[in-house]
């Protein structure tokens, strides 16, 4: 395991570095030189370059001279680039001018607080909800449940955060409509996001565990069971359960990276300072050194969710081989 482990790390390498050159493509050359808009309408020439000096946009971007040497790359934009992506120095928002790496600390507690208990609660609802429509699988009670699964993945996401804030905020007054508070008192404020990214996703979640359950329901080794006088209830929960649960690892592991980096919708609507709320606020301050280090976080984050799924993988299933 531990030379498969080496190599998928090796291999992922590529992956980040490509993130990182095609971050740096987008926010640097698509995106365009911002020092001018930092600096302000009215400002000089000697204010526009000690801006340009200050983030490194002075420099080359890919080269210095030509041929380029070694050395000449070094003092490069990109260098720049992948090289404090690399180390993690991410440098200083262009909003607030303060170190993002302080800023995605801070912002890492309130999406987590957020996504964690999501993520856990939608997991234990979906998987009950699938196991009890596998037992009565064919009934009236299963296809008026799928038929409400549909209905649900067809109302789009951000109708349930409006509804929810009109009905439950607004007009009902059980939940705060927005803001957030540090300490215990976040609670109050997150209890609704939380219902809500919950009850929105559950008709996807219902719809995708009632097939893995389904599919492992006509497997040669629950016929086996049932002919030895297994109880249907031991069959779903002993059995079919445990043999389902590579797809459902896959689910949960995958979404890791959204774990950390917060829900975009949830956090702006709700006023929840995360690492979401950040991504969109940047986005529209037009914030390149942060929407950059979501993305590189991002990525990294995916590789190591597809590593910890391949590992999961033996740890339920014996049979699989990590080679």
């Amino acid at each position: 395991m531990t030379a498969y482990i080496l190599r998928k790390i090796f291999n992922a390498i590529p992956i980040v570095f490509g993130v990182m050159i095609v971050t740096f493509i987008l926010f640097r050359v698509v995106g365009g030189d911002i020092s001018s808009e930092l600096a302000g309408k009215s400002a000089s020439k000697e204010t526009i370059a000690e801006i340009r000096k200050e983030y490194g946009w002075d420099k080359p971007m890919f080269f210095n001279t030509h041929p380029m040497s070694v050395k000449d790359f070094f003092d490069t934009q990109l260098f720049n680039h992948l090289y404090n992506s690399a180390t993690l120095n991410f440098g200083t928002s262009l909003r607030d001018k303060r170190e993002i790496s302080e800023i995605i600390r801070e912002g890492a507690i309130p999406s987590l607080s957020l996504t964690i208990p999501m993520l856990f609660a939608s997991l234990i609802t979906s998987l009950s909800i699938a196991l009890i429509v596998a037992y009565v699988r064919g009934s009236f009670f299963d296809k008026a449940l799928v038929f409400v699964c549909v209905v649900g993945m067809s109302i789009p996401y951000l109708s349930y955060i409006m509804l929810g804030q009109y009905f439950f905020a607004y007009k009902l007054g059980v939940f705060p409509v927005f803001g957030y508070e540090p300490g215990v008192e976040k609670i109050k404020y997150l209890i609704l996001p939380i219902l809500i990214g919950v009850f929105s996703g559950l008709g996807s979640s219902v719809r995708f565990y009632r097939t893995v359950v389904l599919d492992e329901i006509h497997a040669d080794y629950v016929r086996t069971a049932r002919a030895k006088g297994a109880s249907q209830t031991r069959v779903l929960f002993k059995h079919v359960l445990k043999n389902a649960m590579i797809p459902v690892i896959t689910q949960v592991v995958m979404a890791i990276p959204f774990l950390f980096l917060g829900s975009l919708l949830l956090e702006r609507f709700f006023g929840i300072p995360g690492l979401g709320y950040l991504t969109v606020e940047s986005i529209g301050a037009r914030d390149y050194p942060v929407i950059s280090a979501m993305t590189f976080i991002g990525s990294l984050l995916y590789v190591f969710g597809l590593l910890l799924t391949d590992i999961c993988y033996t740890l339920v299933d014996p049979r699989v081989e990590l080679r």
